[in-house]
């Protein structure tokens, strides 16, 4: 028994800290990122999340990143990183057309284009709300593989910022 003890002791410090700063699995629902992530409607991604990318200031162009949702505070979103701080982004049915991603915001897009409540709907987001970059799929097993950093070639900013805090693409 004491054992038992000793090992949940020093288990549960280890595994939290662990989950707080390298990362987790998580499940991913919808289509929004689509055909990234669960291209089969009928099954369901698990990806690990990554905090220590987000934590070092390592998030570029065509990263997928977790974010906690500016809409509704208590739900995370996966999207794409479009523009980083400084770059000029051309929007799809924003306000308006054309935006300069303020400092300290980045823009986040969908990849399944009219099913993504992104940027486009609530604009440029506070790079703070970045809570992890997904990393890899982690399940259903013959999915296994690590997310490409692309960016889909007719979503390159136009114009990209000539320094930032966040690495370029």
């Amino acid at each position: 028994m004491y054992r038992f003890f000793k090992s949940v002791l020093f288990g549960i410090p280890i595994g939290v800290t662990f989950l707080d700063c390298v990362g987790y699995v998580a499940r991913v629902d919808g289509i929004s990122m689509q055909p990234a992530l669960n291209p089969d409607s009928s099954q369901t991604d698990y990806v690990f999340l990554s905090r220590w990318a987000v934590r070092s200031n390592n998030i570029q162009r065509g990263h997928i990143v977790c974010l906690i949702s500016p809409k509704d505070p208590s739900q995370k979103i996966i999207k794409r990183v479009v523009g980083l701080q400084g770059d000029v982004v051309a929007t799809l049915g924003y306000k308006q057309e054309i935006v300069r991603v303020p400092e300290g915001h980045c823009w986040v897009e969908g990849d399944h284009t009219g099913h993504s409540l992104d940027s486009n709907t609530f604009g440029p987001i506070a790079i703070g709300l970045m809570t992890a970059r997904a990393a890899f799929i982690v399940w259903p097993p013959e999915r296994w593989q690590s997310l490409p950093s692309e960016l889909p070639r007719k979503r390159i900013p136009i114009q990209i910022a000539k320094s930032t805090n966040y690495q370029q693409a």
